[in-house]
């Protein structure tokens, strides 16, 4: 048990850091770059909604992989989409993460907020995870797919918390 509690405090120790100074640092209220996006929430919501999708790809390809989809054999192509897919995504939410911790800080205005701090923090503790268990060839066999399970779980958290209320409930142009 001393891999995986260990893989799982690296990530603990990420999660922390990133509130940590999310919570300490003086938010600056500046968007660094919008990508072409009429403004920072846009970009945002739509950079996450991207990785969200890349996620769902991400957690049904995982699953057929690993014969969850019953006899269907996976194709030969399908462990590099899976990788390409997962590496897209990620790189998607680290814009999307640096407006929020650097132009926003760790924000508790309401629940809403609050629990999208959190996930944020967690799912980059979550990845750090991840990649460590994608190495670690003596691990349980149980880690890797908890992981990846609790990343799509809270990237959809995430994308709820932020691109769903942005789509829904603000009032600006969508891109």
């Amino acid at each position: 048990m001393a891999r995986p509690i260990g893989t799982l405090l690296v990530g603990a120790v990420v999660a922390l850091a990133l509130g940590g100074y999310a919570r300490l640092h003086q938010p600056t209220g500046l968007a660094v770059t919008t990508f072409g996006f009429s403004g920072t929430l846009q970009m945002k919501a739509w950079l996450t909604t991207a990785a969200l999708a890349l996620g769902a790809f991400q957690g049904v390809s995982a699953l057929w992989m690993y014969g969850r989809l019953g006899s269907l054999a996976a194709p030969s192509w399908l462990g590099t989409a899976h990788r390409v897919s997962g590496s897209v995504a990620f790189l998607l939410t680290v814009p999307v993460a640096f407006h929020c911790l650097w132009s926003l800080g760790f924000a508790t205005y309401d629940a809403r907020t609050t629990a999208h701090s959190l996930l944020g923090c967690l799912f980059y503790g979550a990845f750090a995870a991840k990649m460590l268990a994608l190495r670690d060839r003596h691990g349980p066999r149980w880690l890797l797919p908890v992981l990846g399970g609790s990343l799509l779980t809270m990237l959809t958290g995430l994308w709820v918390t932020a691109s769903l209320w942005f789509f829904t409930q603000v009032r600006t142009p969508l891109f």
